[in-house]
């Protein structure tokens, strides 16, 4: 298979497997899906899907999260790991929105990497998940299947994107991000993977990552 024909298969795999592509993290505008998505850092979308709700009932704008303190925040999403830096940054971010941005999220990737607590890959995620913009944010199933998949060398997510933006069409970017993420848990995952299950691996997989499945499986 040449490169675009690994590319096509995977662009049509993925569309028949995710015809229709749920959206990880529940929100309901582009604030609470920020918030949802800096929680999400080393937490499980479910587990932010738990807590969220929590969060929202009490504050669910700028003007009303800046209204509790650090430590009522805190309080709430410590289920959700690193709790000190994640409350820090919603009380920071919040402040800003309504200094900076009249109380609205920016349209903006250079804004929103601005924000305390937002990474590159949270910008994305805002970007084209909340207002359509193409974007292709890395997380750890993406990384790791488009290493499997031989379509980059994985040696970091900066790396990944490239590779990601320069081979798929611009159009697909955003289906594709969520497609590659649902796929990964359902059939690539990083334990318990069967790779009888994993189509897209078994057929233009690294010949590495084959041939160590294969010895671990004697």
């Amino acid at each position: 298979m040449t490169k675009q024909e690994k590319v096509d298969f995977v662009i049509n795999t993925l569309n028949t497997l995710y015809p229709e592509i749920p959206i990880p993290l529940d929100h309901k505008d582009p604030y609470t899906l920020l918030v949802a998505v800096l929680l999400s850092a080393q937490c499980t979308d479910v587990r932010v899907n738990k807590i969220t709700p929590l969060l929202f009932a009490k504050a669910d704008n700028p003007y009303d999260m800046i209204k509790m303190s650090v430590e009522e925040i805190k309080e709430i999403i410590r289920p959700c790991g690193l709790s000190p830096m994640k409350s820090k940054g919603i009380h920071g971010l919040s402040h800003i929105l309504i200094d900076k941005h009249n109380g609205e999220v920016p349209q903006s990737f250079e804004y929103l990497e601005e924000l305390p607590a937002v990474g590159h890959k949270t910008a994305g995620v805002v970007m084209s998940q909340a207002f359509g913009v193409p974007a292709f944010p890395i997380d750890t199933h993406i990384h790791r299947l488009m290493y499997r998949w031989n379509l980059t060398n994985g040696k970091n997510v900066t790396q990944t994107e490239k590779d990601a933006k320069r081979l798929f069409p611009e159009e697909t970017w955003n289906d594709l991000h969520l497609q590659i993420i649902w796929y990964g848990r359902e059939y690539s995952p990083a334990r318990g993977w069967d790779l009888d299950k994993d189509i897209i691996t078994k057929t233009i997989g690294r010949s590495t990552v084959l041939q160590e499945y294969e010895k671990s499986r004697k």
